[in-house]
């Protein structure tokens, strides 16, 4: 029997395995580096490097277990059928993704290898709830992440966990490539020192992480998660984007720390409520985007409210290297590009100032900071990358609206109040007055000599100015909905 693993790269609750090890039948784990299918996007370069850790890390737990993990690289259509040919397996089976693309090649590979006499069988896994089971009165998708949040919250049954199986048994040996082979990791150069630094990946280490956030950090998520200068973020999403750990033990973990209130009125910027709760809400926002992209798989590239076709979004290529550089002189926006290029990661809260900085303040299309985002996170998810940066550029089902255009100068005073983010990834200003780090193009001559900056120096001035930018778009805006 055929385990095709995807984005549930982990032994406990991965309920393919644990079904297929159940029919005590020989299981042979299969991995496909898919390049190849149409509209299959293919992995940015953080991704890529995560994947690498994360099938090492799958690899050695299966040996554990007695199993040997088959790689493969190629169309996962023919991956499939040439393997179940060499294994003569009669039943392949997976946990199902969601993304347009990869359900549509999958929906083929099942009807070919029935066509075969193949058995195949497809569970959830990577989600709360599937496209298609949250739906309004009317039978429809949920286009308000709100209603959608307090309906999963009525119709979400906790399943039991699929436990690891014990001694499964292996099924033949066949050739396998090399992991190194696949030239996941960079070499020349080898720009993922920082990913080393900061992360470690695997299913062990979600665990670990999972846990030790449950003890320490998930009570005032609810109040620190917007705090890029506190350790207030779970940091799950890259091992939750993997599988290394699904979101249904997450949410075993926090239930019960729960208390037995009824769920609070909520959105993708709610506060008031506890860590937990807004834990689980996280969770269930990024349920919401898969939900968005399955029904309407056109938001990949295009905007969901179609009459942002007609914005006049701008041609910036100095703006937009500024803004991927991190040096755009605003120091909260430069700070996040910078802990996104150093780490694979950035925080939300600062996301969200970047995203709202390059599509307000600049003019860009959101599909240029997607596609670096994509690139560059560890955690890139298509449904959540884009459902988000539509949210924020206002383009996207139940967007912020257009007109409200994040400050990066007040943002940064609320949000790291004593310099601490900016700061650390923002080191040549670091000795500015807290008065003057968010700004220092307004600090005087002295305050700036005195911290040893020369503003286009040591530091760039800001390449807009903040307000003009902020009329600018909001012009931009009118003409767009009074064409």
């Amino acid at each position: 029997m055929v385990v095709w693993f995807r984005r549930d790269l982990r032994l406990h609750d991965n309920r393919a395995l644990a079904e297929a090890a159940g029919l005590g039948r020989p299981v042979v784990p299969l991995f496909v580096l898919d390049e190849e299918s149409p509209r299959v996007r293919p992995l940015g370069g953080a991704s890529r490097w995560w994947l690498h850790q994360s099938l090492r890390s799958l690899a050695e737990d299966l040996a554990g277990l007695g199993l040997s993990l088959c790689l493969r690289r190629g169309p996962a259509s023919d991956v499939l059928r040439e393997v179940v040919r060499e294994t003569g397996a009669g039943r392949a089976v997976w946990n199902r993704c969601y993304e347009p693309a990869s359900a549509a090649r999958d929906t083929k590979i099942e009807t070919t290898l029935r066509a075969a006499g193949v058995e195949t069988e497809s569970y959830a896994g990577s989600l709360l709830s599937e496209p298609g089971e949250i739906l309004t009165g009317q039978g429809t998708p949920y286009k308000v992440f709100t209603s959608f949040w307090k309906r999963l919250r009525e119709l979400y049954w906790m399943p039991e966990p699929h436990p690891v199986p014990r001694e499964p048994i292996p099924g033949p040996a066949i050739a396998s490539a090399r992991l190194d082979d696949w030239g996941l990791q960079p070499t020349a150069p080898d720009w993922a020192g920082g990913l080393k630094e900061t992360w470690e990946v695997g299913e062990a280490a979600a665990r670990r992480r999972l846990a030790d956030f449950m003890a320490d950090g998930v009570e005032r998520y609810g109040i620190d998660r917007d705090r890029p200068d506190l350790e207030g973020s779970s940091r799950l999403s890259p091992h939750l984007h993997w599988g290394e750990i699904g979101p249904h033990q997450v949410w075993r973990a926090a239930a019960p720390m729960i208390e037995a209130d009824a769920p609070g009125a909520s959105g993708p910027e709610a506060q008031g409520e506890s860590g937990p709760e807004a834990l689980l809400r996280e969770l269930a926002w990024r349920d919401f985007s898969h939900h968005l992209l399955s029904d309407s798989p056109h938001m990949e590239t295009d905007n969901w409210r179609t009459a942002f076709d007609r914005f006049p979004w701008g041609d910036d290529p100095q703006a937009l290297a500024a803004w991927q550089q991190g040096r755009t002189g605003y120091p909260i926006v430069d700070a996040g590009m910078r802990e996104l290029w150093h780490t694979g990661w950035m925080h939300n809260r600062v996301r969200m100032i970047a995203a709202s900085f390059l599509t307000k303040d600049l003019l860009v299309h959101w599909r240029h900071g997607e596609r670096w985002f994509w690139d560059t996170l560890v955690d890139a998810d298509l449904a959540n990358n884009v459902a988000n940066w539509q949210w924020v550029a206002g383009s996207g089902a139940d967007a912020q609206p257009f007109f409200r255009i994040f400050n990066p100068v007040r943002q940064a005073a609320k949000f790291d109040p004593a310099g601490a983010y900016v700061r650390r990834w923002v080191p040549e200003i670091a000795r500015l007055p807290d008065r003057w780090l968010h700004q220092p193009w307004e600090a005087p001559p002295n305050a700036l000599s005195e911290a040893g900056i020369e503003l286009g120096r040591d530091y760039p001035p800001p390449i807009v100015d903040h307000a003009s930018a902020r009329h600018r778009a909001l012009y931009a805006y009118e003409e767009m909905r009074n064409p």
